[in-house]
């Protein structure tokens, strides 16, 4: 055989290198480029926070931590509301500070979830076997945060409404934070730091919310059952302890908050009973497929699966050679689907009693299972980007039309939060003038002052729903210190 010369060889050696490593190089600033999109809107969201007025159950929030603090609010939760003892916890975080606690609510809690996602993304991101482009992760969160908040039918409630982030949009970002420890465990003490956040994340969940708490339990259910296929057998047991963990945390947490004073006073207001009586049972399912239907035909998710064929690509450009068919990649799909369709039906079961048909319009109930279905669409995404190579199709054109796509989304996400810019502000200026001449005149010693409706998004006002709702009003009343308000027309 004939032998070349080393140099030559060593010319070869460098060529080949090259070739393997243009992909990647030209790849590596798609993550950073695509990110920044995903990032502006994010910071344009939370400008535009600064322009939110109290409304809906804050109204009745705000003077109970003013005049009472912490424990105020803790008994009004568990002895006489709910039960959600966590829930009053973050309540009072933001309430103590006033109209600021709810402008700076948005900000700091779309910082947090960009944050808990980001570390989430980069503990799952190894598991694909592959190097992807540095910024990745932050890609990944950056998109999943900004379809989540702002493609949801309801951005205002979903983000900025603080009493419904707290009880529906945060819940499940915490549960996905709190699988980062399991992802990241390789020592004895850090699997045992993660079954003890699994456990405390577990109670704290089930105090803050009954829904999340039910879409959590059916992923574990579902974990469990497929472990045998899609864990290592070296990590199976472990996965198995991690889950129990999680779920003792769960359930004690949900009893604490169901024996709850509060929880019982609730359940008898809103005649539970009826829970799982045949023809809640059947609303409920015909509620939840309206929701489905909602929610698959809603143009914002698609920016989810564009950005899930974006990072499917920029894993098959940094291993071309090791794109194969996923292993397990269907039992996948369909247990994501199984637990979606199990748990927003349990979910819409739940919250049926106290909302009837108004589960369907109520989409902020929705939060506590969409953030699954946001990172089940980029899942698929991915698995379409690596079909679609092993096709023997060039990448670059699934790469574009994802990048397109996207891009498009987020314009679109960009326009619709400039619109509710607009009407944030009109609804911020007419508060401001309200809030001045209701503070002089109960100063002057009014005990009853006129007050006009001033909603935004669906927002709980006073004498909205046909006057059949009391509580806004005596809630609008006692924020200002005065005996009563009446129904205002015109100007404030």
């Amino acid at each position: 055989m004939e032998r070349l010369p080393r140099r030559a060889v060593r010319g070869q050696q460098t060529e080949d290198a090259l070739h393997t490593d243009m992909p990647v190089e030209r790849a590596r600033w798609w993550p950073v480029l695509l990110c920044v999109m995903s990032l502006a809107l994010l910071a344009y969201a939370a400008w535009a926070a600064r322009w939110v007025r109290p409304g809906g159950d804050d109204w009745c929030f705000l003077p109970v931590v003013r005049d009472g603090g912490l424990t105020a609010m803790v008994d009004k939760f568990y002895f006489r509301d709910n039960g959600r003892v966590v829930n009053a916890v973050l309540v009072w975080s933001y309430a103590r500070f006033g109209v600021a606690g709810q402008q700076w609510f948005g900000p700091a809690s779309g910082v947090l979830i960009l944050l808990l996602l980001w570390a989430f993304c980069a503990a799952a991101l190894p598991a694909a076997e592959r190097r992807p482009p540095r910024g990745t992760a932050l890609f990944m969160a950056a998109t999943v945060t900004a379809v989540f908040l702002f493609g949801s039918l309801n951005t205002y409630k979903t983000f900025y409404w603080p009493a419904a982030s707290v009880s529906h949009t945060l819940p499940p970002v915490f549960a996905c934070a709190a699988i980062v420890p399991v992802l990241r465990a390789t020592s004895l003490r850090g699997r045992a730091f993660a079954l003890c956040t699994a456990a405390a994340t577990g109670a704290a969940l089930g105090l803050l919310s009954e829904e999340t708490t039910v879409v959590a339990l059916v992923a574990l259910g579902c974990t469990v059952v497929i472990s045998g296929r899609v864990i290592p057998a070296a990590r199976r047991r472990f996965v198995h302890l991690w889950c129990a963990a999680a779920t003792t945390g769960l359930v004690t947490g949900m009893l604490i908050l169901y024996t709850s004073p509060g929880a019982l006073h609730r359940r008898q207001s809103k005649n539970s009973s009826i829970m799982l009586a045949p023809k809640s049972l059947w609303e409920s399912l015909y509620g939840f497929a309206y929701i489905a239907l909602r929610c698959l035909t809603a143009w914002p998710y698609l920016g989810a699966f564009a950005g899930g064929v974006i990072l499917g690509c920029l894993l098959v450009r940094a291993s071309p050679e090791r794109v194969v068919r996923a292993k397990n990649a269907a039992l996948l799909i369909g247990s994501c689907i199984v637990v979606l369709v199990v748990a927003g039906y349990a979910c819409t079961v739940i919250t049926y009693p106290a909302f009837r048909t108004g589960v369907m319009t109520s989409t902020r109930l929705w939060n506590d299972y969409l953030l699954l279905y946001v990172l089940f669409l980029v899942y698929a995404g991915a698995l379409a980007a690596c079909a679609w190579h092993r096709r023997g199709r060039q990448v670059a054109t699934a790469l574009a039309a994802g990048a397109a796509v996207y891009s498009v989304v987020c314009l679109g996400l960009a326009a619709s939060l400039a619109v509710l810019d607009s009407n944030m502000a009109a609804r911020a200026s007419a508060w401001d003038q309200q809030d001045t001449r209701m503070r002089s005149q109960a100063a002057a010693g009014a005990r009853v002052l006129p007050y006009r409706r001033l909603p935004i998004r669906k927002m709980t006002e006073p004498f909205g729903h046909g006057a059949n709702k009391t509580w806004p009003a005596l809630c609008v009343a006692r924020y200002y210190r005065v005996q009563d308000i009446t129904n205002a027309t015109g100007k404030p």
